[in-house]
């Protein structure tokens, strides 16, 4: 029986993306089957493990719009472990077409039921917003990863997500828990990132991964190639990160 982690946070700019795709391809090197599940229209998850948005033929869209079966759409990646359920732009007006659609808030959950099974972790790159469909990824998951940038602004809407968080588990998915917050674009030389980094642990008490994901050009260029880090320079220090946030997060559930 798979885990379903959200990684979310309506703010953009906080490295979720980057987030979804190296610590998918990090947990499916260390032996685990993992499925990521992009429901961005920007489709960054997708391109990021080198596949064509523009020449696939089933994207998301068609899972929550014209319920195709997810096994249809699914696409085994060229990395370890890793399989996907790309999207692309036509997923943009999917917000609107969900809006008069029954049972619009768990269509997602639905068309993920059958790969139960088959995988042991399913990720999902949300897009940075708080509507129909990043309700439809908590309504899905069991728990949601939280990525938050080392920056003036890092709490800024947090209080929003987490009270969105609550509405979905009181009416949708009581199930659904914090699985933890990342600290992304982490530079420890920084005062203003110390202070971050307080702000952040007294918000999110016990709940703060001790990996920090720093600024690292290698992490910036892997995507324009298509590859996650690891694959990209796995000595740099971007890569080194997320291998050592996918032991965390996986002893952090060892008990499954």
């Amino acid at each position: 029986m798979s885990k379903i982690v959200a990684i979310v946070n309506q703010k953009g700019g906080v490295g979720k993306t980057t987030t979804a795709v190296n610590l998918a391809a990090a947990v499916g090197a260390k032996g685990k089957k993992v499925l990521l599940v992009d429901i961005d229209a920007q489709g960054n998850a997708t391109s990021g493990f080198g596949i064509n948005k523009k020449s696939i033929a089933l994207s998301t869209y068609d899972i929550l719009i014209n319920k195709t079966s997810a096994k249809d759409v699914l696409v085994q990646t060229e990395f370890k472990n890793v399989w996907l359920l790309p999207a692309n732009m036509d997923l943009a007006g999917a917000e609107v077409e969900l809006v008069d659609m029954p049972k619009r808030e768990s269509r997602l959950k639905l068309a993920l039921a059958p790969l139960d099974e088959q995988f042991d972790y399913i990720f999902m790159d949300c897009p940075p917003s708080l509507g129909i469909i990043t309700l439809n990824a908590l309504a899905a998951a069991d728990s949601l990863l939280v990525p938050i940038q080392c920056e003036y602004y890092a709490l800024e809407g947090l209080s929003q997500l987490m009270s969105t968080v609550r509405v979905v588990k009181h009416k949708y998915n009581e199930r659904l828990e914090l699985e933890g917050v990342l600290l992304t674009m982490y530079d420890g030389r920084l005062n203003l990132t110390g202070q971050v980094v307080e702000e952040v642990k007294k918000y999110f008490p016990k709940k703060v991964y001790t990996t920090a994901i720093p600024r690292n050009v290698r992490l910036s260029e892997a995507p324009s190639f298509g590859e996650p880090v690891r694959y990209y320079d796995p000595v740099s220090k971007g890569a080194l990160m997320y291998d050592q946030l996918a032991s965390e997060f996986l002893r952090n559930n060892r008990k499954r």
